[in-house]
């Protein structure tokens, strides 16, 4: 309970806290992790923490990104203030790349919250607490105006949010001004570390904080408050976008998995098809796309199924690509992104290798990127062999040259593999596979399987299943 000599500030950073953890429905007994920078704000929010919830509750968390010449000695600040309170502590280092036309601390951020998101999930906390302030809220907004942002940047900051990490995300503080958080750091003799690049007004967010918020109080004294309220509608109106995008989306599921229907999507307004867009790419976890790139996404959708030429679209983002094949639109990850259209001759040819199988479980291809795996099967299937037919010559594994043929069952035609690949629904561009054969004979065809006019099945040897992986499947 709060006590009743505490101070007005202390009465209402500790009351935030406590109500910040009752409203996320978290267990009494529950670890409570505290992103924790060594700055004012999360000082303040950790020692509020081991008031409320005492010090066997509570864990103290650092990311160490080493973009200053401070950073070592920030992290022995925070180890230090740790073990006052009594709380346990762990820190981790973490290396800050940027994408193309990122910003430092862009960059930096989604580094700290997967390091935190790591850190919570190996201590096993229930909740991430982090010290966020009404301050940090005006100053995101207007950031989010100026840049032009939609209503899902102005929503800024939720006082409590998912957003696909593993555990919630608290803002206990962010209604809380940071001039009541400098108040209870006094009054509580706290000590903290200023990060100097807050003070490089190169950075637009110091720019704001230093040179347009102070006038701004002097004219309009309320306008944290406004810009909070702001925030707030902006979440709500988000809300009720993404509802309509999920109905939207219901009607526009494809039949192959993760995928939308094209014509489905294509037949809802501009407005409705690029709010399907945004919805559906941040439920694959891909980044948020600027506005003019979400629209040239649709123009291409639109100019494609017109042209009835879907095969050739491709738009890259975020490392990955959107494609369409048979009206399912996907996106492609990893190496397949990358790989080109072998049906429309644009496949270059990768030098073959040859294997001595001698009971081998794994064949490494480097330059596809990938590898055969040679299972040990108990029965006989579409994609299994036997033994000793692995071993009666050198297994080799080359490209695809064009006019191959293969036999599926004993009795069937012989088909073009065009015709398979077409017939089980892979997309030009997942074609570049290495074909295995043993001397000039094809025997085998990732993502279609192996050469009965070669292999004729038996049940009476020992057999093996081989499987075509790539590196990112590989475990």
């Amino acid at each position: 309970m709060t006590s009743d000599s505490e101070t007005t500030a202390g009465r209402l950073v500790l009351e935030a806290v406590r109500a910040a953890v009752a409203d996320a429905g978290l267990a009494a007994d529950s670890l409570l992790a505290v992103a924790l920078s060594g700055g004012l704000d999360s000082t303040v929010l950790l020692d509020a923490a081991v008031r409320v919830f005492g010090a066997a509750r509570v864990v103290a968390f650092h990311v160490h990104h080493g973009l200053s010449p401070n950073a070592d000695a920030w992290a022995a600040h925070c180890q230090s203030f740790a073990a006052s309170v009594g709380v346990r502590y762990a820190a981790r280092h973490v290396d800050v790349m940027r994408a193309g036309g990122e910003s430092l601390e862009a960059a930096a951020r989604d580094a700290r919250y997967r390091a935190l998101d790591e850190l919570c999930d190996g201590h096993g906390a229930a909740a991430l607490l982090i010290a966020h302030h009404a301050d940090d809220q005006a100053e995101t907004v207007l950031l989010q105006l100026l840049r032009g942002a939609g209503v899902a940047g102005l929503a800024a900051m939720a006082p409590q949010r998912l957003d696909g990490a593993n555990v919630p995300r608290l803002r206990p503080l962010l209604r809380l001004l940071r001039a009541q958080l400098e108040q209870y750091a006094h009054e509580r003799d706290l000590s903290w570390i200023d990060d100097e690049s807050n003070a490089d007004t190169r950075y637009a967010r110091n720019a704001l904080r230093h040179d347009v918020l102070p006038v701004l109080a002097v004219h309009f004294p309320g306008f944290r408050d406004a810009l909070a309220r702001t925030a707030s509608h902006a979440a709500s109106a988000q809300r009720l976008l993404d509802d309509l995008a999920r109905l939207d989306m219901d009607t526009a599921q494809s039949e192959e998995e993760g995928a939308l229907a094209l014509d489905a999507l294509l037949a809802l307004d501009d407005e409705r098809a690029v709010n399907v867009l945004r919805y559906w790419m941040r439920t694959r976890d891909l980044p948020a796309a600027s506005t003019a790139r979400v629209a040239d996404m649709l123009r291409q959708l639109r100019h494609a199924a017109n042209a009835r030429d879907g095969h050739a679209l491709r738009v890259d983002h975020a490392g990955r690509c959107l494609r369409v094949y048979r009206n399912a639109l996907f996106w492609e990850t990893g190496d397949s992104a990358d790989a080109p259209d072998l049906d429309q001759g644009a496949a270059v040819p990768k030098a073959p290798s040859e294997l001595h199988w001698q009971g081998d479980e794994v064949w490494r291809l480097p330059q596809w990127r990938g590898s055969f795996v040679f299972e040990p099967a108990a029965l006989p299937g579409v994609d299994v062999v036997a033994e000793g037919l692995l071993r009666a010559a050198p297994i080799v594994a080359r490209s695809r040259a064009g006019g191959e043929r293969m036999r599926l069952f004993a009795d069937a035609p012989s088909r073009t593999l065009k015709n398979l690949f077409q017939e089980r629904g892979v997309p030009a561009w997942k074609r570049d596979v290495p074909l295995l054969f043993i001397r000039d004979a094809l025997l085998f065809v990732p993502l279609v399987g192996v050469n009965r006019e070669v292999a004729p099945e038996t049940a009476n040897a020992p057999l093996r299943r081989i499987v075509w992986r790539p590196d990112l499947l590989l475990a």
